[in-house]
């Protein structure tokens, strides 16, 4: 029996979180995630550990040793924790361990959703805190709808793109917030998204 949850939150909004998540993370001894995916499970009784950029590690060593001792330990992902998530740095953590995945719905599946766009032959990338790899340009260039989770800023991955002479006028989407009050979807090609501002939690689309 697994002690250990990784546990798929959606894209933040509430009206997204799965019946399973929900059960899950009622049943923990142990809660784990960021300040706004805490802020999720307000009825939750159980101990409440935040996680960040500083603590990510030492906090995920943390929770594989209670869960060695026999604690139930959830912990939650943005999205889904196989994407962009926790998985990678739990499955080098976890040695022998073992742990159950609990999917989630991802701000790719929703973006996807609200574009209309099926994404069973689209190129999807993550560049969250790899930086921008040198695939990119090759998948941009090769006639599919491109959805990217940006390394840091949207402004960063289109100067890229441009630097690297794609089309200025290649149609783009911003999917900004999705699922909260403050959704922002933008549609402009590539030169003209140079013109807003965006926060982090963002989509990119390349037509």
């Amino acid at each position: 029996m697994s002690n250990l949850y990784l546990v798929g939150i959606g894209p933040g909004s509430g009206k997204y979180l799965t019946f399973e998540a929900i059960n899950i993370a009622g049943s923990a001894d142990i809660l784990i995630g960021s300040k706004r995916a805490l802020k999720l499970f307000p009825e939750v009784t159980a101990k409440k550990l935040e996680l960040n950029a500083q603590n990510m590690h030492e906090t995920f060593k943390l929770a594989v040793y209670k869960a060695f001792r026999g604690h139930t330990v959830v912990l939650l992902s943005t999205g889904d924790p196989g994407f962009s998530g926790i998985l990678k740095p739990i499955q080098k953590l976890a040695g022998k361990l073992e742990f159950k995945v609990i999917p989630g719905i991802s701000s790719i599946q929703i973006c996807a959703a609200k574009l209309q766009i099926s994404w069973d032959d689209i190129n999807i990338i993550t560049m969250h805190g790899k930086g921008i790899p040198d695939e990119l340009i090759p998948l941009i260039l090769n006639g599919k709808t491109t959805i990217i989770l940006p390394n840091t800023t949207i402004e960063e991955t289109v100067k890229y793109l441009l630097e690297h002479g794609i089309d200025p006028k290649r149609r783009a989407v911003v999917c900004e917030n999705l699922s909260y009050k403050n959704e922002k979807i933008v549609k402009a090609s590539l030169k003209e998204i140079l013109n807003e501002k965006f926060g982090y939690m963002c989509v990119l689309v390349i037509y």
